[in-house]
């Protein structure tokens, strides 16, 4: 039995180490707090139990309770991953949970996280460390009026010199400041004071220490203060969609590189799974039959990644397709099937089912004409219609179904309050409406492609771009366009 209690860093979910990533992989149970992104907790199985144990000041559970929390769970045998903003050890109470697993004989490992008081300040473009500015850096805390008038000597710290990191010290920023002045330190020592560092959300604030006192701030604010903050080596909060909100309408388990590519701009990402990908009515019978019988096909026709991985989570031997071409959509279907280890026969240069039609080969007269089509139970009819015509036998499969989902009302003003939709199917933008309604709609719409405007359209949504090539780089790169700098 051991209770893992590990650092979840400042907020970008991208700064979780590998070891904590891995630890949330095996958990078995989440204890997490209020600060730690939401993202982190879809790195938990589905069967993880979450307990949130968030404080917020003046909030029912105190550190105590969180205490029992953690030694009842442990006791159990189960993997408990305590998962804390920061680092559990910088101002985190880790200790305190750490010595209460002690005493009461738990075993625990602690996995260290970044502290905000290192990433903050470098995603504001502010090195606590600088040659020829600062040599040392410190950190202290400034939460609790005690810790401010009797447990910090500001006085030694002005003339201590180096970099001052404050944590939690908005409401006593008066304070902080006049006790660095009157200990000497230049009232004119420059200050930038970060919100939600290392989030989209993030903002800085810069001045001068006398100025401390009345700069626009609001908690969870880290501050600087010293010459490194005179600094600005922008880089975070000059991304091309940096502070944007985007939703993004797709499977949850296929937003990912969306997803990725929207927030390394600097993109906050709304997703909202309109869609849930299940198995097929027949629990994947067909599939497999289809699987067993593949060296009779002479083509496999591929529509989305989807039906790519549910064929071929049934074919072991990539040998079966030995005598059978391959025909993907577009470029999406052709990479997913390039992850499994094959290259599509053919790629249409248009990438929807008319393009394909239009490329596809005739018949042959002496071998095989069969075609297997495995796709979603909900499919257009338009591709396997137009090769029947051609005179090709097609075996249609149902690969999967998707099940429409609906998004609760904190979602939905989630979504009406974002600056744009991406939507990369027909499905996705039906399921959106059904979702979500119409009357939520950002103001910004982009598609990725012809037949999905089409449905945005007939749906009453109001376009506002369609990606130049139908793929996750187009419908990126047209966001882009649209939605050129922050907010």
């Amino acid at each position: 039995m051991t209770v893992y209690l590990v650092g979840a860093g400042p907020g970008d979910p991208g700064l979780l180490t590998v070891r904590g990533a891995e630890l949330l992989a095996r958990a078995d149970v989440v204890v997490h707090d209020r600060l730690a992104d939401a993202r982190l907790l879809d790195l938990a199985r589905s069967s993880a139990r979450l307990v949130d144990v968030g404080k917020s000041p003046g909030g029912p559970v105190d550190q105590d309770a969180i205490n029992e929390v953690l030694v009842t769970e442990g006791r159990t045998g189960a993997v408990v991953v305590r998962l804390k903003g920061g680092d559990p050890f910088v101002f985190g109470r880790g200790g305190e949970e750490a010595a209460a697993l002690q005493a009461a004989g738990v075993d625990f490992e602690v996995v260290p996280g970044i502290t905000s008081a290192v990433a903050v300040p470098a995603y504001a473009g502010v090195p606590v460390t600088h040659r020829g500015r600062a040599t040392s850096f410190t950190v202290v805390t400034g939460h609790s009026r005690h810790a401010v008038d009797r447990e910090t000597n500001w006085e030694a710290l002005a003339a201590a010199g180096g970099t001052i990191v404050v944590l939690m010290g908005v409401a006593h920023r008066a304070s902080i400041a006049a006790r660095l002045i009157d200990g000497g330190l230049d009232p004119a020592t420059p200050v930038v004071a970060v919100h939600w560092g290392t989030r989209p959300e993030q903002k800085s604030v810069r001045g001068r220490l006398d100025e401390l006192a009345t700069m626009a701030m609001e908690p969870p604010a880290t501050i600087v203060v010293g010459s490194v903050a005179g600094l600005d080596l922008a880089w975070y909060e000059s991304r091309p969609l940096f502070g944007r909100r985007i939703v993004v309408t797709r499977a949850r388990d296929q937003a990912s590189e969306l997803s990725r590519r929207l927030h390394d701009l600097g993109a906050r990402v709304i997703e909202v799974p309109t869609i849930r990908i299940s198995a097929p009515h027949d629990g994947g019978a067909g599939l497999e039959r289809a699987a067993r019988a593949l060296p009779t096909y002479r083509w496999v026709v591929f529509t989305s990644a989807n039906a790519v991985g549910a064929l071929l989570d049934r074919v072991p031997d990539r040998r079966a397709f030995r005598d059978t071409s391959i025909a993907a959509v577009g470029p999406a279907t052709a990479a997913a099937l390039a992850a499994r280890g094959l290259v599509a026969d053919l790629v249409p240069a248009r990438p929807q089912a008319d393009g394909l039609l239009e490329v596809f080969p005739a018949p042959p007269s002496a071998t095989s004409r069969r075609v297997l089509f495995p796709r979603a139970a909900e499919g257009r009819d338009v591709l396997v219609e137009g090769l029947r015509r051609a005179g090709w036998e097609v075996d249609l499969v149902e690969a999967y179904r998707t099940v429409r989902l609906t998004a609760d009302e904190e979602t939905r003003k989630e979504v009406a309050g974002a600056d744009a939709v991406c939507f990369t199917s027909s499905s996705t933008v039906t399921g959106f409406v059904e979702a979500c309604g119409a009357d939520t709609c950002p103001p910004v719409v982009v598609c990725i492609g012809p037949v999905t405007e089409s449905s945005a359209r007939n749906a009453g949504l109001p376009i506002t771009r369609v990606a130049g090539s139908p793929s996750v780089v187009g419908l990126v790169s047209a966001l882009v366009a649209v939605l050129p700098s922050s907010p």
